[in-house]
């Protein structure tokens, strides 16, 4: 086999396996895969957008990419952010989320840079044969799958907020339904002159000036400053030990890599030998419950203050364990408008990419075909109040591209959608394939549980023996009538150690996709 790819839509997966056959390596096709996910998954992610990639060469060298969202500010005497709109949001199961959107909740984008940086970095090819797969994809329109159409129904009234998208995602007056398409032909040029230039026109050329201008004209912060100063930093991935892997995920000032560590710590401590400890549920639920609590005010205080990373994992958690279980410890968002994708190629290389816009601000830049993103504006990267985080600072983070690694060579490259959920969601699929040694798609597909603000929250197929334990036990347990996306959208590739053998698993909740390239 050449590789493996999956991710969040059927023509980004296809666009990352074409590159793999083609004899490209794994960030190749994940870049290639990426820029695919601008055109297939719109509202999701795009050059308005920012991201991490965690890559694994064949020789060993392990690297995270941030080219995430920098918040904005930088040249203004005194930034007076306009006011955050907010939009109710209906979930489903009668649950209504509160996100904040318009031009004051735009930060400064990175993700082309991130792709360039990547290729130039780790790649064997050139950016402009895989920006064109996109742009022709793009220009030909793409045709709403049904997860497409429940998606677009769910953001409508971010996506209507503005007559910019709506003119994309509404040009008939409500949502596109599955069969129509949506036509993107500006952001088609965009992808072209990428190819052919490269991303210096979105950070200090033309369409960058018009960007700032019509944000800052809104009362946006967004400035030039901001856009020809963004770098993608390189940092070294956290490493974990689990059931004798080594786990690499996000590191600081990102938040979500560090909990899932010290969540897969406090899962191997959890391991009885004897088989007389809690049930998998119950044991999944109380790291769940430990790790929110361990996630205080102070925690998002030191994201920033260098050590951070080796005091938070070396502190002794058995100090917070007498808590009751079900204490509440704050909420998130219930969307999180981000996709994944993860790769391994035949030579044993390995990428990891989550890309995010937020929910999505509904601020399209006219002639440009860049939708920006609503980091500044989201709840849950910004739990002690918004516009906190000084100009050029990176918007702390829950994507965490992660890599399992078994004697050195890549067992699993996953991630996931689904802001406060990301840890949760990832932590079950290493479970999965680490401990009870299922392929990719299965372990993508089992039934996910999530602890948070006091409730269990169970999908179906759920033990129930263990959900009833667990509310004998005092716990609130509320039981989903059906798979969500709430749940998160995980996506993973897995080389089983014993042969070899790639997999791919694209997580049904979110439309995912995999392809194997041979």
């Amino acid at each position: 086999m050449k590789g493996v790819v999956a991710a969040g839509h059927p023509l980004s997966a296809q666009a990352g396996a074409d590159v793999l056959r083609e004899g490209g390596n794994a960030v190749d096709a994940a870049v290639a895969a990426v820029l695919m996910s601008f055109a297939a998954e719109s509202p999701l992610t795009g050059p308005g957008a920012g991201g991490f990639m965690l890559v694994h060469t064949p020789e060993g060298e392990d690297v995270l990419l941030d080219f995430f969202v920098a918040a904005p500010g930088r040249g203004l005497e005194s930034p007076e952010p306009g006011p955050l709109t907010p939009i109710d949001v209906e979930f489903g199961e009668n649950a209504v989320q509160v996100f904040n959107i318009g031009p004051a909740s735009c930060g400064a984008y990175g993700t082309t840079r991130g792709l360039a940086h990547a290729l130039e970095r780790f790649g064997s090819m050139s950016l402009e044969p895989l920006a064109r797969r996109a742009a022709d994809a793009a220009r030909a329109g793409i045709e709403v799958t049904e997860m497409q159409a429940f998606l677009l129904s769910i953001l409508a009234p971010i996506l209507r907020a503005t007559p910019e998208a709506a003119a994309i995602y509404e040009p008939n007056g409500r949502p596109l339904r599955a069969g129509e398409r949506i036509e993107l032909p500006e952001l088609a040029v965009l992808l072209d002159r990428l190819g052919a230039e490269g991303p210096g026109f979105l950070y200090d050329g033309d369409v960058a000036a018009a960007v700032t201008d019509w944000v800052l004209e809104r009362g946006g912060l967004l400035t030039r400053d901001d856009l020809s100063g963004y770098e993608v930093v390189e940092r070294e991935p956290v490493r974990v030990g689990y059931c004798g892997r080594d786990v690499l995920t996000n590191p600081p000032p990102s938040s979500g890599g560090i909990l899932i560590s010290y969540s897969l710590g406090l899962l191997d401590c959890a391991v009885d030998s004897d088989g007389n400890g809690p049930g998998p549920v119950r044991r999944l639920v109380e790291v769940m419950e430990r790790t929110n609590r361990a996630r205080t005010d102070e925690f998002h205080e030191a994201l920033q203050t260098e050590g951070f990373l080796e005091r938070f994992l070396a502190h002794d958690a058995a100090e917070s364990s007498a808590r009751e279980p079900g204490t509440r410890s704050g909420t998130g968002s219930r969307l999180g408008s981000t996709t994944h994708i993860a790769t391994i190629d035949g030579d044993g290389g390995c990428a990891s990419v989550t890309c995010s816009n937020g929910s999505c601000s509904g601020v399209v830049v006219p002639g440009t075909g860049m939708h920006l993103n609503n980091m500044l504006g989201e709840d849950d990267l910004n739990p002690l109040s918004f516009h906190r985080h000084p100009p050029g600072a990176r918007v702390p983070s829950m994507m965490s591209p992660t890599v399992v690694l078994r004697d050195g060579r890549p067992e699993v490259a996953l991630g996931s959608a689904g802001s406060n959920r990301i840890r949760s969601v990832i932590l079950q699929t290493i479970q999965a394939v680490v401990e009870d040694g299922q392929p990719a798609q299965e372990a993508v597909r089992r039934p996910r549980v999530h602890f948070e603000a006091g409730t269990v929250e169970a999908e179906p197929g759920v033990d129930e023996a263990e959900l009833e334990a667990l509310e004998e036990a005092g716990w609130k347990v509320q039981r989903w009538l059906e798979r969500n996306l709430y749940f998160g959208g995980v996506q993973a590739v897995v080389r089983a150690p014993e042969t070899g053998a790639l997999s791919g698993g694209g997580d049904p909740r979110r439309g995912g996709a995999a392809r194997v390239a041979d």
